[in-house]
């Protein structure tokens, strides 16, 4: 049990009624999970608000109430605490709860829109590769050393995000590497947690169905830089218009990585072909086995971190060179027929149009490229044209399909992207809305040497339609049909 006044420490109070000199069990802040003894933190949330549940928290024997108006009907026997932000207490009051364990490891942030998983799992990859035992936070998997717990969100809440942490303590981790969301960085899900360094990868069109704006969506990530304190690192992509004006207010020291503009980690490519990249980081030339220029800024910026960290410049070309491909992104296989299938997890505007470069810088313009693609129901419907623009000018083929349309008509999802389509593109479109089916089309299409790309869920394991996710695999299935190619 814990005193409910040591993790109250640092919360922003605004009136208390009760005993704060009470022992607590533990945190909750969804009241279906509310024990005997719990304390209850009424956030307000996009679907509803805790507020809404406090009186079923009491009744399931919470002890004391954290709120931002206190009910009309006090309790007798419940503390209630009055707090300036509740979404801001609650990340305090985990990290208080635990023990405050990202003090007690490096922990480096990596926001932008894109390359933030790629980013944290291959810094993961590299320093356990080093020796060290390493922490990972990311949209793909959680890892703590080596054990393994089921990623639900980009960043989890705080509760979890510390959770995770005091684990990670326990294990010994020495370092540990956490995507951090707009979504995440917005509900103060970060707030109470030291970080040692923060990265930058880019900005661009994404969550606007959240943030409104593009101009809210930057403010918010600027928002992580802000907080970042003076004896930290942060490093950010010099090249990306954005940079500059994320470290703005930030106390941290600064660093950049670029490939087009002088910077303190500098990259050129010297080979870009799908076996890998030649790259020459610093005036150190290392082979890589990822692909594209999207990967030579992802490199850059894991090169720039690992030295920032203290590791020698010759170990750490040794250990690039030697990093795997993350699950879902740039994934890809060669059939018996000689038929190139990609799988990515490229689902906004930039990052398809990323991918889409890259294989049409590698190839040699004989084959064809077909790409499936789709968008993601109740989300961004500003970003579907530009995907289907996207999709058909930099493809051969483009087949519009179902990604995870939600509670949303897959079909109206797609009428939405073929609106991006430029006249002189329409006769390379197709639209079919079950994907399987338009992953089965697209093998029956492609012939000897040509390239598929099938983009936007990549790691993803299943697809998300009214409300129920039923098991689904870009990459599982795409390898079945290129198997029935031979048969």
């Amino acid at each position: 049990m814990t005193e409910l006044k040591d993790i109250l420490y640092k919360v922003a109070i605004n009136a208390v009624v009760g005993n704060t000199n009470t022992s607590v069990n533990k945190i909750e802040f969804d009241s279906r999970k509310v024990e005997q003894d719990d304390v209850f933190v009424a956030v307000r949330g996009s679907v509803s608000d805790g507020h809404d549940f406090i009186e079923n928290a009491i009744n399931q024997g919470a002890i004391a109430v954290i709120c931002e108006k206190a009910p009309d009907t006090i309790i007798h026997g419940v503390t209630y605490v009055v707090a300036e932000d509740t979404k801001l207490a609650l990340a305090i009051m985990a990290a208080n709860y635990y023990d405050s364990p990202s003090e007690n490891l490096k922990l480096v942030g990596v926001t932008g829109t894109n390359g933030k998983t790629t980013i944290a799992t291959l810094l993961y990859q590299l320093f356990k590769k080093a020796g060290f035992k390493v922490g990972l936070l990311s949209t793909v998997n959680i890892l703590v050393d080596a054990k393994e717990h089921k990623a639900t969100h980009t960043t989890p809440d705080s509760l979890k995000i510390n959770y995770y942490l005091k684990e990670m303590n326990e294990a010994g981790v020495e370092y540990c590497f956490m995507e951090v969301s707009s979504h995440g960085i917005h509900q103060k899900r970060t707030e109470g947690l030291k970080f040692a360094g923060g990265i930058f990868t880019n900005l661009s069109h994404d969550h606007l169905d959240y943030h409104k704006t593009f101009k809210e969506y930057r403010d918010v990530k600027k928002a992580f830089f802000d907080g970042l304190p003076d004896d930290a690192f942060v490093l950010i992509n010099n090249d990306d218009k954005n940079g500059a004006f994320m470290v703005q207010n930030t106390r941290a020291k600064q660093y950049t990585y670029a490939l087009k503009s002088y910077a303190d980690y500098r990259g050129q490519i010297l080979e870009n072909n799908m076996e890998g990249l030649l790259l020459k980081l610093n005036d150190h030339e290392v082979w890589t086995k990822l692909i594209g220029s999207f990967n030579a800024y992802n490199l850059l910026a894991i090169f720039g971190t690992a030295e920032l960290l203290g590791l020698e410049t010759l170990e750490i070309l040794q250990l690039v060179s030697d990093l795997q491909s993350v699950s879902g992104r740039f994934q890809y296989l060669v059939s018996e027929e000689k038929i190139t299938a990609i799988v990515d997890y490229a689902h906004t505007p930039d990052a398809l149009k990323n991918v889409l470069e890259t294989i049409n810088d590698i190839r040699t313009n004989n084959e064809t490229l077909i790409t499936v693609v789709g968008c993601g129901g109740d989300r961004d419907k500003m970003k579907r044209p530009v995907m289907g623009n996207i999709a058909a000018k930099f493809s051969n083929k483009a087949i519009f399909t179902s990604d995870n349309p939600r509670t949303e008509n897959p079909d109206m999802i797609i009428e939405d992207m073929e609106k991006g389509v430029e006249p002189q593109d329409y006769k390379k479109t197709l639209s079919i809305t079950d994907r399987k089916q338009a992953i089965k089309t697209a093998c029956q299409l492609a012939k000897k040497d040509d390239i598929i790309l099938i983009a936007g869920k990549g790691h993803e394991t299943y697809q998300e339609i009214n409300s129920k996710r039923i098991d689904f695999d870009d990459f599982k299935i795409i390898k079945e049909e290129l198997k029935k190619l031979n048969k």
